[in-house]
């Protein structure tokens, strides 16, 4: 069984009566995760897809025993439901809302940092941006559709939602399956990163092997290679980065997907990662076949 999600989860849902959290929602209840309530300002009492609606994080955590949140709330709105969500103290949060102010998200993470030092680090945040994490067959929180995921062995940990799906897809086509699957999001200011996620597959014993996928811009990819590099990572990593025809100085795809002043490009980013001793796939059709190569 996975430690990072699993069918123990309880799950809220900020936002729960809006019309995308409805319908992820009930796609979620119907794949086995066990949501407990939502979570809507000016709505508690009511009952909403048969879960009852609750006007605060902190009263559907002492209703519901919640211990995962995750965030269907407009840009506008949404810093403030992370923001109660870390103050309320749940271990989890996933945010999927995407185009939230920078800003925003910097008092979001500050809040983190003092949750860690102040609560022994009470809140993990994945997003925003995301399309969530999955435990195949056990819990599915955010947007990913479920039905590309097998259970497995192979964690999988992303900056893109879509090159996500093809990971997934490429290592269920292998015979591998997945054990964890995690969307870290690709704004520039988010929560956890690579370096949180490979902590957590490496103390994971249902993960044999991680598959990374980064892309351009940032550093996250170089502090991950240098992570694995220093820590002897007992577990084969296979990686792959997008964006390595893509001109400097303009902004590709995600908000943090920008190459500046010679940082953050995909050469350096390879580079670095092999020589931590990462399996790079040369394409994203070729994932699948080289994690099963490396196993081999």
């Amino acid at each position: 069984m996975s430690i990072l999600v699993n069918k123990s989860n309880k799950v809220i849902c900020q936002g729960i009566t809006g019309r995308q959290a409805t319908f992820y929602v009930e796609r979620a209840m119907t794949s086995g995760t066990q949501m407990v309530g939502g979570v809507r300002p000016g709505k508690g009492g009511i009952q909403h897809l048969g879960l009852p609606v609750f006007n605060s994080v902190s009263e559907a955590i002492s209703e519901t025993g919640a211990d995962t949140t995750v965030i269907f709330v407009p840009k506008e709105g949404a810093a403030s439901a992370m923001l109660e969500a870390i103050e309320a103290e749940i271990p989890l949060i996933v945010c999927i809302t995407e185009h939230i102010p920078v800003l925003d998200m910097v008092k979001v993470i500050s809040a983190l940092a003092q949750d860690k030092s102040d609560k022994s680090g009470k809140s993990r945040l994945i997003g925003p941006n995301s399309p969530g994490i999955i435990t195949p067959e056990a819990c599915r929180i955010g947007i990913m559709p479920v039905e590309i995921f097998r259970p497995g062995s192979i964690g999988i940990v992303s900056r893109s939602s879509t090159l996500t799906y093809e990971a997934v897809s490429q290592t269920t086509d292998n015979g591998l399956g997945q054990s964890t699957c995690i969307g870290i999001g690709g704004d520039p200011v988010h929560g956890v990163n690579f370096v949180d996620c490979l902590k957590l597959f490496r103390e994971d014993a249902q993960t044999e092997a991680v598959v990374l996928i980064g892309e351009i811009g940032g550093s996250e990819e170089e502090q991950a290679a240098e992570y694995l590099k220093e820590c002897d990572y007992p577990k084969p990593v296979v990686a792959y980065i997008a964006g390595q025809y893509a001109p400097a100085e303009r902004r590709m795809g995600h908000a943090s997907a920008i190459i500046e002043h010679g940082c953050g490009n995909a050469v350096d980013k390879i580079k670095r990662l092999s020589e931590a001793g990462v399996a790079m796939a040369d394409s994203p059709v070729s994932i699948g076949s080289t994690m099963s190569r490396v196993l081999r």
